[in-house]
C-alpha cells in the first residue's frame, strides 16, 4: 500500500502517520506539508529516518504536485487544513484556499487516476446543540456558523458531490474537539496547560458552559485506519469519545491534574460565533466497524499533561516567537499577553 497523507506534519496527521509505521509496516506514507504555522517538522522527527517514510514540501493548491503525488499513490488521507475559527473570524481567506480549493485539487486528482480517498472533517459542520438536544449522527443536517466550519462544509459537499458525479470512491469522518502530545498552542487545552506550566491563569470565554466533546488523538487516528480498511465507499462515519463537558469543567479537571487551584481560572468576554455545544454519536462506527475509543478524557489528560511537561522545548519557542505573541495579543488583550 502506498499511501499520500496531506498535512502529516500537524496535529493530527502526524499521529495519524506514526500509527500506520507501527500499525501496517509493509505500507508506504508520503507526506506533503505547506509547514504553515501549524505544520512544524519537529512533530515528525522521529520518523523522518524511516525507510518507509518520504517528506514533499508543498501545498495541496498546487494543482501539478498533487497531479504527481496522487498519480503514484493508492490511497489519499487528507489532513492538510486551516482549522481555528478564532483566525478564521480574522482573515477567512487561507481558510478558503485550503479548505475548499486545496480538496479540489485532490478531489479532480483522485478522480483522474481512480485513486480511493478519505476526508477529515469536523464536528463543527453541524453548528451548535442545544443542551437537550440529540447528539450529531451522520444524518444530521449541516449548519456551519463560522467561517472555518462553512469551509469544511463546503469541502465536504465537493466530496459528496464527486462521489455521486464522477464516482470518487471516497470516505468522510467528522470528529470532535481531538487533543493530545504536539497540539499547537492556539487551542484551549495546549494553551491552558502551557499557561499553567508558565504560572498563568487558563482564559475561559463566557460563561464557561459552553459544552465540548473530547477524543484523544490516537484514538482518532485509529478509528480512520478502521475507516480505510472497513468502512464503505460514500459513507460517513462519526467520531467521538464519550467526553462531553463544559468548558469550566474541562478546566477545573485541568487545574487538579496539574495540583492548581480554581483561583487560576479567569473568565473573559465571549468570541464572536461560538457555538454553545458539541457532541457526537459514534454507533456506526461502533457497530459496523467494532471500533471504540482507548483512552477516557481523564487519562488522556494525564497522558497529554505529562508530555507537554516533558518537552518544553517543543513548545516554548512556539510561545516565544513574534507571530504567536502577535495573535495571542489580539486574541487575549495586550493585558494577557505572553
Amino acid at each position: 500500500m502506498k499511501m499520500l497523507v496531506t498535512g502529516g506534519c500537524g496535529f493530527i496527521g502526524s499521529h495519524f502517520i506514526r500509527i500506520i509505521l507501527r500499525e501496517r509496516p509493509d505500507w508506504e506514507v508520503t507526506n506533503i506539508d505547506a509547514l504553515t504555522y501549524a505544520g512544524n517538522l519537529t512533530n515528525t522527527l522521529d520518523i523522518q529516518t524511516h525507510p518507509k517514510y518520504r517528506f514533499v514540501y508543498g501545498s495541496i493548491t498546487d494543482k501539478n504536485l498533487v497531479d504527481k503525488l496522487v498519480e503514484n499513490a493508492d490511497v489519499v488521507v487528507n489532513f492538510a487544513a486551516e482549522t481555528h475559527v478564532d483566525r478564521s473570524i480574522v482573515d477567512n481567506e487561507p481558510f478558503i484556499l485550503t479548505n475548499v480549493l486545496g480538496v479540489q485539487r485532490l478531489i479532480d486528482a483522485c478522480t483522474k487516476f481512480k485513486k480511493r480517498f478519505h476526508h477529515v472533517s469536523t464536528d463543527e459542520v453541524f453548528g451548535s446543540l442545544a443542551p437537550e438536544e440529540p447528539k450529531f449522527t451522520e444524518h444530521t443536517p449541516y449548519a456551519p456558523r463560522n467561517p472555518y466550519s462553512a469551509t469544511k462544509a463546503a469541502s465536504d459537499h465537493l466530496i459528496r458531490a464527486a462521489i455521486h458525479t464522477h464516482e470518487l470512491q471516497a470516505t468522510i469522518s467528522n470528529c470532535t474537539n481531538n487533543y493530545g502530545p504536539f497540539l499547537y498552542p492556539e487551542k484551549f487545552l495546549s494553551i491552558s496547560i502551557t499557561n499553567l506550566l508558565d504560572g498563568r491563569p487558563i482564559h475561559v470565554h463566557g460563561d464557561g458552559r459552553q459544552v465540548r466533546d473530547w477524543i484523544h488523538v490516537e484514538d482518532h487516528g485509529n478509528g480512520i485506519l478502521h475507516i480505510l480498511e472497513r468502512g464503505q465507499i460514500g459513507h460517513t462515519y462519526m467520531m467521538g469519545g464519550d467526553a462531553e463537558f463544559s468548558i469550566e469543567q474541562t478546566a477545573k479537571s485541568l487545574i487538579k491534574v496539574m495540583g492548581h487551584g480554581d483561583h487560576m481560572l479567569e473568565f473573559i468576554p465571549d468570541r464572536p460565533g461560538q457555538d454553545r455545544r458539541y457532541a457526537i454519536d459514534f454507533t456506526k462506527m461502533k457497530h459496523e466497524l467494532s471500533w471504540q475509543h482507548k483512552y477516557t478524557f481523564e487519562s488522556g489528560l494525564q497522558d497529554m499533561v505529562d508530555w507537554y511537561r516533558k518537552n518544553e522545548h517543543w513548545w516554548r519557542p512556539i510561545k516565544q516567537s513574534s507571530g504567536y505573541r502577535r495573535w495571542y495579543r489580539q486574541q487575549y488583550g495586550e493585558e494577557r499577553a505572553v
